[in-house]
């Protein structure tokens, strides 16, 4: 199904029926753009888990944030920047390829399950993908992240 005028795409149909909306794309906390377009890829910036504006939980990943907490964060994340692909290239039904997503975890210097938490987002967008949501992947766990979020993804996708 193609978005016109009105019409939703198949995956924000997929969404819905995942119990998700997509929401507005997230204003920018700096000097940068939410995505950019070069030839048939649109890499995002990073997506902080912002929803309806607000963070739903700030701290370190291992000490005040749980990890499967953090994993549901890793897929606002994914969800928002789906957004920014979206307000691209207008349809994200266009999307061909999820190619590459990076996932950062704000983490306890003792934690080591950042895969897990990112885990959160790449499970998101297999389910709203299927094949075409496999892709390569980063998870990278740092000592904190703007405004003190658990996690922040960024990702690439291919779109025809």
């Amino acid at each position: 199904m193609s978005a016109t005028a009105g019409a939703v795409s198949a995956v924000e149909i997929r969404l819905r029926e995942l119990g998700l909306t997509l929401p507005a794309v997230a204003a920018p906390v700096a000097a940068y753009v939410p995505a950019v377009i070069t030839g048939n890829l649109v890499h995002t910036s990073g997506q902080l888990p912002f929803v309806d504006g607000a963070l739903p939980a700030t701290g370190k990943v291992g000490a005040s944030v749980d990890p499967a907490d953090a994993a549901s964060y890793a897929a606002i994340c994914a969800i928002n920047a789906l957004a920014a692909v979206k307000s691209q290239i207008g349809d994200l039904d266009r999307i061909s390829r999820v190619v590459k997503l990076v996932g950062f975890v704000a983490s306890d210097p003792s934690f080591t399950g950042q895969p897990a938490v990112i885990n959160g987002a790449s499970e998101l967008l297999g389910k709203v993908f299927g094949e075409a949501g496999s892709h390569a992947r980063s998870a990278v766990g740092v000592a904190v992240l703007p405004l003190d979020a658990p996690v922040e993804v960024e990702m690439i996708v291919e779109f025809a």
